[in-house]
């Protein structure tokens, strides 16, 4: 993995991100913002997932507004996303996000922008300039043949950074995205080599959670992998929770996180006398709530899976009907298929103790 690309450090509320700071998940609510307790049961069931920073969309006055009490009841920092309207940005601010994300060219004049940047300075809450492939302006688009291109998209985000910074501030997250895999990376390859300011990145409108995860996965590993990116997103069509589990992966598989149980299972095949898919996916939803750095193994029959389990702190490994559980390699019991689950459970609940 090459190093990670040296940023300035971005301090978002209670937060820091660039410089050395971990890589943070992000996800945004699916809720109404006027609806402060939805808004705040989803915050906090994203938190408990391990969601570091959380947007919210600030699209009437009454949002805006409910900022201020959704901000009391959560953990995590608050973004507000504004479109069109400068004067949500200012009334979130002033109600308490602990960030703004706002595309300039669409929020108005330059004076309306200045109010904006002017408020955000005097309150101390850094900006998020968001551009998509699919927000261009026709002129930059002429520019490089009538085509949306990663150039193109790295130049319009970059105007608008100068921007703001010729109206005195430079407390700024980028984030450039498409729904194009390739071109989204080929266009954070370019900026992260002509800009300092933290990066956010994503695969934006990736798509449903199996299209969605494979084209996040794919774009997110390889610029991770390249050192770019300091928070991420895997926008996916469905529960925000499974954006959280998601990114938690790909930072685990790329050996950016730590932490958590991973489950590793193989693939069905005609030697399977158990119901290992149903087995492993109760043994992912059980892990789920258990702070331990350990490798579980959920294996479906007794030709490979002893030797295969035999890498994993804990295992099971099935036969006709029964399966066998195993721990550090060693094979400690042999149980029916039904009492495999709660024998993982109770290794589990006492493995701390065992330490």
């Amino acid at each position: 993995m090459a190093d990670r690309t040296r940023t300035r450090v971005i301090r978002i509320g209670s937060r820091c991100i660039g410089g050395d700071n971990p890589i943070a998940i992000q996800s945004m609510c699916n809720t109404k913002t006027e609806d402060v307790k939805a808004t705040v049961d989803q915050i906090l069931a994203l938190e408990a997932a391990g969601c570091d920073i959380i947007r919210v969309a600030v699209p009437t006055m009454a949002a805006a507004e409910a900022i201020k009490d959704i901000r009391r009841q959560i953990h995590i920092p608050l973004v507000g996303d504004i479109h069109f309207d400068y004067r949500l940005a200012i009334a979130a601010m002033e109600n308490g996000v602990d960030k703004i994300r706002i595309n300039p060219g669409n929020i108005g004049s330059a004076d309306r922008v200045k109010a904006v940047v002017d408020k955000a300075k005097a309150l101390d809450v850094p900006i998020r300039v968001g551009v998509n492939s699919g927000s261009l302006e026709k002129e930059i688009i002429a520019a490089h043949g009538g085509h949306v291109t990663a150039e193109g998209i790295v130049e319009s985000a970059l105007n608008k950074v100068h921007m703001i910074e010729d109206m005195g501030y430079d407390r700024m997250v980028i984030s450039i995205k498409s729904s194009d895999v390739m071109m989204c990376v080929r266009a954070h390859e370019l900026i992260a080599d002509r800009t300092d300011y933290p990066l956010h990145v994503g695969i934006t409108e990736s798509g449903t959670l199996i299209s969605g995860n494979i084209k996040s996965a794919v774009g997110l590993g390889i610029m991770l992998n390249e050192g770019i990116g300091n928070t991420i997103r895997v926008s996916l069509t469905g529960d925000p929770l499974e954006e959280i589990k998601s990114a938690k992966l790909i930072l685990k598989a790329l050996g950016l996180k730590k932490g958590g149980i991973e489950v590793v299972s193989c693939p069905t095949c005609g030697r399977t006398q158990i119901d290992l898919i149903g087995l492993a996916g109760r043994v992912e939803n059980l892990v789920q709530s258990y702070d331990l750095d350990l490798k579980v193994a959920v294996m479906g029959c007794v030709v490979n899976g002893p030797g295969e389990a035999k890498e994993a702190d804990l295992g099971v490994a099935g036969g006709i009907g029964e399966g066998l559980l195993i721990k550090k390699g060693q094979i400690i019991k042999k149980l029916p298929e039904d009492q495999l689950l709660n024998a993982l459970k109770d290794e589990l609940d006492h493995w701390k103790d065992q330490a």
